[in-house]
């Protein structure tokens, strides 16, 4: 794999990948299969069909994961004012490739935080449940599980801001948008958004003026009286 292939497809890694292996964690300690493919030593190293089992898992685990996400801390924060402005994609042909850059320097990290704060909750609570350990008994565990959500939670949070901010600098903004309620957000993050349009862009439509009722030649005789 070159540079410019793994560069390319870094964002996706740290997006779905990564997060969905931890995920993928989590199920392994109910399924003795999974727990075969992850756990191979050097010893018994993994064949390449184990290989594609665990990175396909990964995947198809990570875009679960982006679903629970979009769910839960997508709404979270858009229901504590962190929501996405009203963008100009009218402007995107000749802005694309800036867009494409703000959305692998920014967005993709949001998702590996959110999507990483699922996986990490789902994982510790499959751990919990398969060690038969409560709360109090984790001790320890339970204040770094909190610290690192904490952390994920945060950098999401973060990540989500500068991506909207900085992509309403590029593209800009609809004047005055009024999104109805329930506007549409789409987990892959470019959803539509239900706004009217700028009053200043619509054409102004100018009626001709009536044409003036001929006057009778009686009434022409009177006005000249």
């Amino acid at each position: 794999m070159n540079t410019t292939l793994s560069n390319e497809n870094f964002g996706l890694v740290i997006a779905y990948i990564l997060p969905g292996f931890v995920a993928l964690w989590g199920v392994s300690y109910f399924s003795p299969t999974v727990a075969g493919w992850i756990s191979a030593s050097q010893e018994n190293a993994p064949s390449v069909a184990g290989f594609m089992y665990v990175t396909l898992a990964s995947i198809g685990t990570g875009l679960t994961v982006s679903g629970v996400r979009w769910l839960v801390i997508d709404t979270i924060h858009h229901l504590t004012g962190l929501t996405r402005p009203a963008w100009k994609f009218v402007n995107l042909d000749d802005k694309l490739k800036g867009f494409l850059t703000l959305n692998e320097g920014h967005y993709r990290y949001y998702q590996f935080y959110a999507n990483m704060f699922i996986a990490v909750a789902f994982t510790y609570a499959a751990w919990l449940v398969s060690s038969n350990k409560g709360l109090r008994a984790a001790g320890w565990a339970n204040v770094h599980f909190s610290v690192l959500e904490i952390v994920l939670f945060a950098n999401s949070r973060d990540t989500l801001r500068n991506y909207y901010t900085r992509v309403a600098q590029l593209l800009g903004t609809i004047t005055n948008p009024k999104p109805k309620k329930g506007a549409c957000r789409m987990s892959n993050g470019i959803g539509k958004h239900h706004a009217k349009p700028d009053p200043a862009s619509k054409p102004v439509v100018r009626h001709p003026a009536p044409a003036a009722k001929p006057t009778s030649p009686r009434a022409e005789q009177t006005q000249g009286r």
